[in-house]
């Protein structure tokens, strides 16, 4: 082999049929592919190894961080250059489907879109431990993502740290006051009263108009934060635009802010928390990252906090800085022969 000929890893697509996803409010599909990338040599060398899981932001899926490009490595081109390099340790990466009609799931349970967080946790992480040589050791398993994945990954760090021992988040949601509310003018106009009506006609076309984003946003996030059995209460009146402060204090309850202190010792136990965010975040992210790092501080949290010059858009290349990270703190033993 030649040095123009790099080692590369393999990526398998396998089938899952979900228990926890049958019969979901939205009628979602409940038989999705797990994407799954295998690092250089785990074919030929039996090794056990250790597995992160990526989570995608809204309106993402796995699948998308295989997407080609030809400016940009997808994450199994990122993972060969980082394992080529030595940067990282030979991991294994997981990419699930947690995708919904309203655009995402937050990674949580919600009556409104279906159980994605028992999904990931109970059916997932199982389901890729027994079809791959994974160390299965929460100090061996790591999550991370970017923007909602980011959110994703700190929810499961908080409430599911016997899982996940290894915490990464980029952009992740956080401090609602900031990230949120600036969609919630541009939604009413576009919602106009009739969210079902709004996601119909969404879904009839291609081409997305000027603040559907914000509209879907919004409703998702309702979807999340406000179900009202399999349905939602948004955040403000559909007929007046006026904030329903009962509903946002709903919201404000998934806040990780808020979470942080109910679920300090779960994060004290954590192996790595690792949080950053570019200074230009459009969300605001950046500065809901501060104020958590201030919260995870004030409860005696250890954590690492990063901030970096960019915005929220067009940054997979700090997934570089998550995986260094997890590669650094990874601690497990090797399993018995």
């Amino acid at each position: 082999m030649t040095e123009q000929e790099p080692v590369q890893g393999t990526v398998r697509i396998l089938p899952h049929e979900s228990k926890v996803l049958l019969d979901n409010p939205l009628g979602d599909k409940h038989l999705r592919d797990v994407s799954v990338y295998l690092p250089p040599g785990y074919e030929e060398t039996g090794k056990h190894y250790p597995a992160v899981y990526c989570l995608t932001g809204f309106t993402g899926r796995g699948k998308m961080l295989l997407n080609d490009s030809a400016f940009t490595p997808n994450l199994a081109e990122r993972m060969d250059r980082l394992i080529a390099s030595g940067i990282i340790k030979p991991m294994i990466a997981v990419m699930p489907d947690c995708f919904t009609y309203y655009g995402g799931s937050q990674y949580i349970n919600s009556t409104a879109t279906g159980n994605y967080e028992d999904y990931l946790t109970s059916e997932i992480v199982p389901f890729v431990d027994g079809n791959f040589r994974t160390i299965r050791d929460k100090n061996a398993r790591a999550v991370m993502g970017k923007s909602s994945g980011g959110y994703g990954s700190l929810i499961m760090g908080m409430r599911h740290a016997d899982i996940f021992g290894l915490v990464c988040s980029t952009s992740g949601d956080a401090y609602f006051e900031h990230c949120y509310p600036m969609d919630f003018a541009k939604a009413f106009r576009v919602i106009k009263g009739d969210p079902k009506g709004f996601m119909k006609e969404f879904w009839s076309r291609e081409k997305q108009g000027k603040d559907d984003h914000s509209a879907l946003n919004t409703i998702g996030m309702s979807a999340c934060y406000s179900p009202s059995g399999t349905d939602f209460d948004l955040p403000f009146d559909p007929e007046t635009g006026e904030i329903r402060q009962e509903v946002w204090a709903r919201w404000l309850e998934h806040d990780p802010v808020r979470l942080a202190e109910k679920y300090a010792e779960n994060l004290r136990s954590l192996h790595l928390l690792f949080i950053d965010a570019g200074t230009r975040d459009e969300f605001a992210l950046d500065i809901g990252a501060r104020i958590l790092s201030k919260k995870l501080r004030e409860i005696e949290v250890p954590h690492i906090h990063e901030e970096f010059d960019d915005g929220h858009f067009n940054i997979s290349y700090r997934y570089d800085r998550s995986l260094q990270m997890i590669s650094e703190h990874l601690k497990w033993s090797e399993p018995p022969a």
